[in-house]
């Protein structure tokens, strides 16, 4: 059986979310076939490291947090099933949060009113690597997740 982290981002008018899970590899595609962008990441001794639609994902463990770069984004997340974090500069940026439960994560990406939800299926995922698949999704096919392209 395939071991699948799956779910949509933005609801209804959002996008799907696919990714394969094999081993410490994470593959798979965010958005549609025309208007996606495909994911590729590898979960290292030290972080994840990989790429989004051609732009690279580093991130590492450094004093229980995971903190690096999504594209031109800086990106720091805490927690395992709990997550909270920020992606962007203090000024102009997402907070992230995802609580899983089970299998499933729910989160949101943003504020209240400018933000976008997202839920996901695990699979034999942990919750801290659905919110990070949900931030490079959102990295990589939302327009204004970062004022610096």
């Amino acid at each position: 059986m395939e071991d699948v982290l799956k779910g949509r981002l933005g609801g209804a008018e959002g996008f799907d979310v696919r990714c394969t899970l094999d081993g410490d590899r994470i593959v798979g595609r965010a958005g549609g076939r025309l208007h996606g962008k495909d994911i590729d990441l590898e979960i290292t001794e030290t972080g994840v490291q990989g790429t989004v639609g051609g732009e690279s994902v580093a991130v590492e463990l450094q004093e229980g947090e995971l903190r690096g770069n999504v594209g031109r984004e800086q990106i720091t997340l805490r927690g395992v099933d709990r997550v909270t974090g920020f992606l962007g500069e203090p000024i102009v940026g997402w907070n992230i949060m995802g609580q899983q439960v089970g299998q499933k994560l729910m989160g949101r990406l943003g504020s209240t009113i400018l933000g976008k939800d997202f839920e996901f299926e695990l699979g034999s995922a942990p919750g801290w690597v659905g919110t990070l698949v949900a931030v490079v999704a959102f990295y990589a096919l939302e327009p204004r997740a970062s004022l610096k392209k």
